[in-house]
């Protein structure tokens, strides 16, 4: 029996986390045992346990509770608890997401101990090195084990940093749990109807970086765009937490007078208003990835991104924070090249656990 223990910590991971899990559960039962580990990182109940809840995962065997605290001290207070975990739980791999805090912890705590890890989402990269996320994921490419790339972009990016052992192309988990959980929110949530919205007659916005939401002038310029937007279209806005502090903070709330401002969704409420948005307004990269999986125009609010595909492809324009290009966007979106799949067919976890069982062997 391979032993796994999961670490995550922000919703993105939950996210991923669950199109893995539920593959050991189906069809790895009997050669997988995963354990999963919660950081903590996103404490707020809106914004951690109805996800596990929804997405039908197990609740963590393990809560850290390690939240709210500088980068530093919250990846410290991560690498000291996990350490002390896996000290106590044999372990063969550990697995890790994406680019967190968290992500960062978990490996560093495994690589000491001489545990190999496995990083999903490797080889992504946006080159701007004031982004947090972007020295995580180098960081944790450098030193993990197994390395499962979304995509081919992902692979040549690892090349060119001259790694070249463990990396493989699986695809992206992501497409495996939109198109699991596509027909299940049109199924289960009422958000339309909860917010008096019709298909493809709203706006869709999340907006959470740093980058962002610590600069008072990118903030001015994204809560002016919406609010124009907002005077002709419907806007619905799920404000993160870390956003409403800031804005509340800087007096700017007054801005969002005409959008429909809501506290963190349900994860099918998400999906279904991705489903069925006009167009999406986001610095995530998630929803960026998210939008493209179901054919909706995108809007990105940075410099610049890792996913790529999205923009090549035409269903994404990068913006920036700037007002005049965020409204230009809005006003003239268009639907981008069709058939094009670059993130795979929707079978990453199963590539993912087959080679985590391979490598075993």
């Amino acid at each position: 029996m391979i032993k796994i223990s999961t670490l995550v910590g922000a919703r993105p991971q939950f996210i991923k986390a669950a199109a893995v899990s539920r593959v050991i559960k189906t069809l790895f039962n009997n050669e997988i045992n995963e354990t999963i580990i919660h950081t903590g990182q996103h404490y707020d109940k809106n914004m951690s346990q109805i996800f596990f809840d929804e997405l039908d995962i197990p609740s963590p065997h393990h809560n850290m509770h390690v939240s709210s605290l500088r980068h530093g001290a919250m990846t410290g207070r991560m690498l000291e608890s996990f350490e002390s975990y896996l000290l106590k739980n044999k372990t063969d791999y550990v697995l890790v997401y994406g680019d967190t805090n968290s992500t960062l912890a978990g490996m560093l705590a495994a690589v000491k101990l001489g545990i190999p890890v496995a990083h999903v989402e490797a080889g992504l990269r946006s080159y701007n090195m004031n982004m947090p996320e972007e020295i995580n994921r180098i960081l944790v490419d450098r030193l993990s084990s197994l390395l499962f790339c979304p995509t081919e972009q992902a692979v040549i990016n690892l090349e060119k940093e001259g790694l070249n052992n463990g990396i493989h192309q699986t695809g992206d988990v992501m497409l495996d749990v939109a198109l699991y959980y596509k027909d299940k929110a049109k199924q289960k949530s009422t958000v339309l109807i909860d917010h008096d919205l019709n298909p493809h007659e709203y706006f869709l916005v999340t907006c959470h970086r740093a980058e962002n939401t610590d600069d008072l002038t990118r903030l001015n310029e994204i809560l002016s765009a919406l609010a124009e937007i907002a005077s002709t279209t419907k806007v619905i806005f799920p404000i993160h937490p870390r956003t409403r502090k800031y804005l509340i903070k800087a007096d700017m709330m007054r801005h969002l007078e005409d959008v429909i401002v809501v506290e963190p969704l349900a994860f099918l409420d998400m999906v279904l208003l991705e489903q069925f948005a006009k167009g999406i307004i986001t610095d995530s990269g998630g929803v960026q990835k998210e939008a493209f999986f179901y054919g909706i125009p995108c809007i990105t609010m940075r410099d610049e991104t890792e996913w790529v595909e999205t923009v090549e492809s035409g269903w994404n324009k990068i913006t920036g924070a700037n007002k005049q290009k965020i409204l230009e966007a809005a006003s003239s979106l268009e639907k981008g090249i069709v058939n094009f799949s670059p993130y795979g067919d929707g079978n990453a976890s199963e590539n993912i656990l087959n080679i985590i069982k391979g490598e075993s062997c």
